[in-house]
């Protein structure tokens, strides 16, 4: 780990020096890259430089508890120092994991009314405004793509993008099965019901991403519809894509929000482009898909990623077993709690998934070793 932050911090002092090349600022590309960059090293640089400044008081402090007159001191000083230097070690071996690709890309997000009928459409509507809020407390912009609304007000599905820098890395962790349980409207006994809707986060893929092509799908228009039928719409600007009609891999994708036909046939191939380079991604980890944190599921209230209790007011990640007793927070918005408790439990797995494949590593190379 050492060598790679010497490495690391080699790489950062260049960078520090060459943004102040005349040369480098006029060309703004390339400045634009290495201001990233830079960005990027510069809190893992800070934190190995306080790690190392640490760790050389730490060693002082512990030479100087064989001096009687400063013994005692020296080991005051030691047992401050000690939790701050193994803290700063685990810090930075998070800051080392590989990060995900896709994590600064935008997102498109799926929510489907699932098991439930009616109050799976109505929470579904709800799921909608939560993420929509959560969003725009994040600075990101929101754009609607395709919905379908029900008779009731709710939604049996809706997808939309998440535009802005990480929006993937926040957002990715929301993929899976959402139970809510709660006494519906229409509920004269006062029984709690049970109901799902699923969520799908894609990162939304570029074309350089996905190798598509026009012969590869059909284009057909239609006019926007409301609940019932009812015409939202007096022009054929709503687009459906069908993707390899007819095969074991054909992909139905809709979009019909946007008034105009160009505008909706554009996001329709974003959103196929996010699915077909998601289902590559699975595909690629199927051998490792028990050890992943995110799954979407059937939509079975037996299969769920998160509870949502309404007597209870309690929000559960079944995940990570994160539980929250904010439940009208988590709908307003403030998921920021719960995304830093999943991406911290997931740098976790990762390290441990780390260290162990290093223990299993290291008896192999001193097998090896000693046949040599």
């Amino acid at each position: 780990m050492i060598e790679k932050l010497n490495t690391l911090t080699h790489e950062f002092e260049a960078l520090e020096r060459s943004l102040a090349d005349p040369e480098l600022i006029a060309d703004s590309g390339r400045y634009r890259e290495a201001m990233q960059r830079y960005s990027e090293l510069k809190g893992i640089v800070d934190a190995f430089r306080e790690y190392r400044r640490s760790s050389q008081q730490l060693a002082e402090a512990r030479e100087l508890q064989d001096d009687p007159e400063l013994a005692d001191e020296a080991r005051d000083e030691a047992a401050r120092l000690e939790p701050r230097v193994a803290e700063l070690e685990r810090d930075l071996e998070r800051m080392l994991l590989p990060r995900d690709p896709f994590d600064d890309k935008d997102v498109i997000v799926e929510v489907r009314a699932a098991a439930g009928g009616d109050e799976a459409s109505l929470f579904a509507r709800e799921v909608l405004d939560m993420y929509l809020r959560y969003a725009e407390a994040l600075g990101y912009g929101a754009e609607l793509l395709d919905s379908h609304p029900t008779d009731v007000g709710g939604l049996s599905k809706v997808s939309f993008e998440i535009h802005g820098r990480g929006a993937y890395s926040r957002f990715k962790f929301e993929s899976g099965v959402h139970r809510v349980q709660r006494v519906p409207a229409t509920e004269a006994q006062g029984r709690i019901h049970t109901s799902t809707v699923t969520v799908a986060v894609l990162p939304e893929a570029e074309d350089v991403d996905v190798d598509l092509t026009p012969a590869d799908y059909r284009v057909d228009v239609y006019r926007s519809s409301g609940p019932g039928g009812q015409s939202v719409n007096t022009t054929d600007s709503a687009v459906r894509l069908t993707y390899r009609p007819g095969t074991p891999d054909e992909i139905v994708v809709t979009c019909q929000d946007g008034k105009s036909q160009i505008k909706n046939k554009e996001k329709a191939l974003a959103v196929l482009r996010a699915r077909l380079l998601e289902r590559e991604r699975e595909r690629a980890s199927s051998e490792a898909r028990e050890a992943r944190l995110v799954q979407i599921g059937s939509g079975e209230r037996s299969e769920k990623i998160r509870t949502y209790n309404f007597p209870q007011s309690r929000v559960t990640d079944h995940r990570i077993g994160f539980t929250t007793r904010d439940l009208q927070g988590v709908l307003l918005g403030e998921l920021g709690e719960l995304t830093a408790a999943l991406s911290e439990a997931e740098q976790g797995r990762r390290l441990e998934e780390m260290a162990a494949s290093a223990a299993h590593a290291e008896p192999a190379a001193a097998g090896a070793g000693g046949t040599a």
